[in-house]
């Protein structure tokens, strides 16, 4: 599909739950003129942790550079998981510019605030400990979620999210999400714009308070969602587990990676550019 805007958050590349096939699969049938990265797109807190980087990180590295090469003009919005690129807010790295939020116009002049959202937990600014205990206990529920989803698949059955019920269904779970919804339409009020388009709390959503509207791009370690503006500027959210179940379902096949992709005759570097690899960051000296 070929869409004006893309975003997409939250994909915590290098550790062990990022879906990098499914977001290849997405990347490399969706096109669009403008893709915002929306925080947290490498995970620095894992990273530190424990190095588990792969090839399949480096090829969505390279696929991201290549569609900025290709007339795509890519935006990346650092999330907390991810702020050692705070350093190189509003500058550009590959042609990728760097930012802490961007304003988005869409065609029907609206403006959209596009930021992470880490900006308004209060735990990420006044208890870091407690917020890592948080992450570490999320990568848990994680780690059930993948062997009961491996098990459900067995019996024939869809994915399933233990995470999303327990978001919806957990009391202290849903006011957190409604208070960070509130704050975040506060947010857009602050800056007199239409809406605010974020990440962070991993669950994807659109509605509109009070007329504001409000958007989450989800994430892609479990929901693996996104959000695409089209031409007439109406947004969508892209649920990619279902899309690509029902290309399964129609006899098509399933996401494939086999390495980094060969450029094609018609994508040549302008001279003004460095080649692809020499703008993969050193990850290891920045975290």
């Amino acid at each position: 599909m070929n869409y004006r805007t893309i975003w997409i958050s939250d994909v915590h590349l290098g550790s062990r739950h990022a879906q990098t096939e499914l977001l290849l699969d997405f990347l490399r049938e969706n096109e669009c003129r403008h893709l915002y990265l929306v925080g947290d797109i490498v995970d620095g807190w894992e990273l530190k942790r424990r190095w588990l980087w792969n090839s399949e990180s480096n090829t969505v590295v390279q696929k991201l550079l290549r569609k900025q090469r290709n007339n795509t003009r890519v935006t990346y919005i650092h999330g907390n998981h991810d702020e050692f690129l705070q350093q190189f807010a509003g500058l550009s790295v590959g042609g990728v510019r760097i930012a802490e939020h961007a304003i988005h116009i869409g065609p029907d002049r609206k403006r959209y605030l596009v930021i992470h959202g880490h900006q308004l937990d209060g735990l990420v600014h006044f208890n870091r400990l407690l917020e890592r205990v948080g992450s570490r206990l999320y990568d848990v529920i994680l780690e059930l979620n993948t062997h009961f989803n491996r098990l459900r698949r067995r019996l024939g059955f869809g994915y399933w999210s233990v995470s999303a019920y327990l978001k919806h269904n957990t009391k202290s779970a849903v006011r957190y999400i409604t208070q960070f919804e509130d704050a975040m339409i506060q947010l857009a009020r602050k800056h007199r714009v239409h809406g605010v388009i974020c990440g962070h709390i991993h669950r994807a959503e659109q509605r509109n308070v009070r007329g504001i509207r409000y958007l989450n791009c989800g994430d892609w370690v479990e929901s693996c969602t996104a959000l695409a503006e089209d031409y007439d500027g109406v947004i969508h959210i892209l649920h990619w587990h279902e899309h690509v179940a029902k290309r399964a379902a129609a006899g098509r096949d399933g996401p494939k990676v086999t390495g980094p992709e060969p450029p094609t005759p018609s994508e040549q570097v302008p001279s003004r550019h460095r080649p692809v690899e020499e703008f993969q960051p050193d990850l290891a000296g920045l975290l």
